[in-house]
């Protein structure tokens, strides 16, 4: 106990409590688009194969191109700097983002070297993420104006080195132009096309009617169609991340150097 007290002593007598210092480069945060992370909820519905079916490799599935753990230049790549059928959204195409825990990391910092105007307290915070390599690319959103088709592509934090985790594609299958039997029977036949496409892609599903998936663990990749709209999803790439963020923000909080 005295061996443990006296390690913990001699921490805290070496330990040297830095002010902070935040890029005076006059960046323009309002260039491109920071929101707050707000955290994935990482509850998951448990997922049985149906009768006869084994699981299928999800890692491989792609919607247009864009696969789970693809990193951000190459989606980068793909959309941003080469002609495709989809193209970046008008505004705020791509979205940045801290980790909650690391931001209340960098509030409390700031704070403690008075920076409390809301602004600057702003500046100081996303400086200091950019410089630590903490302000990471979180969403890409990109459209075909021509058919109204979107996807939503997200990723995890650099922790696990700014991977795709989630996919979401949505066209206008589902919407109804009228109550006539006229756009009812229109919408049927959108949706029957849109199945036929989806299954002839990727085969029938094996959980349930709506599901692809790896295993029977919820934390593996995994597709689900809606009408509508696919959903491609890693949970356990971003639980991973999730735990990799937590655990080093909690390591590296920048506390005062108390000594008793």
């Amino acid at each position: 106990m005295i061996k443990n007290l006296l390690i913990l002593l001699s921490l805290c007598s070496a330990f040297v409590y830095t002010s902070v210092s935040y890029a005076e480069d006059d960046m323009d945060f309002d260039e491109f688009a920071v929101v707050d992370d707000e955290g994935e909820d990482m509850n998951t519905e448990s997922v049985s194969l149906n009768d006869g079916d084994g699981p299928v490799d999800v890692n491989q599935f792609d919607i247009a191109g864009i696969m789970l753990g693809m990193g951000y230049e190459e989606i980068n790549n793909l959309f941003f700097e080469n002609p495709s059928l989809y193209a970046p959204r008008r505004k705020n195409s791509v979205i940045y983002t801290i980790n909650q825990d690391w931001k209340y990391n960098l509030d409390y910092e700031c704070r403690q070297n008075n920076v409390f105007l809301p602004e600057k307290l702003e500046k100081c915070i996303y400086s200091l993420a950019r410089n630590r390599g903490l302000l990471y690319v979180s969403e890409v959103h990109l459209v075909r104006d021509f058919t109204g088709e979107t996807i939503d592509v997200y990723f995890t934090s650099n922790a696990t080195d700014n991977k795709v985790w989630k996919v979401v594609y949505n066209n206008d299958v589902d919407k109804v132009d009228g109550p006539s039997a006229v756009y009812a029977n229109q919408r049927e036949k959108k949706i029957l096309t849109f199945w036929q496409s989806v299954v002839s892609k990727y085969g029938m599903p094996n959980s349930e009617e709506d599901k692809w998936i790896s295993s029977e663990n919820a934390y593996d990749p995994m597709m689900r169609a809606y009408y509508g709209q696919l959903v491609l999803t890693d949970k356990g790439l971003n639980a991973t991340d999730s735990a990799k963020n937590i655990r080093a923000a909690r390591e590296k909080f920048q506390a005062k150097p108390y000594a008793f």
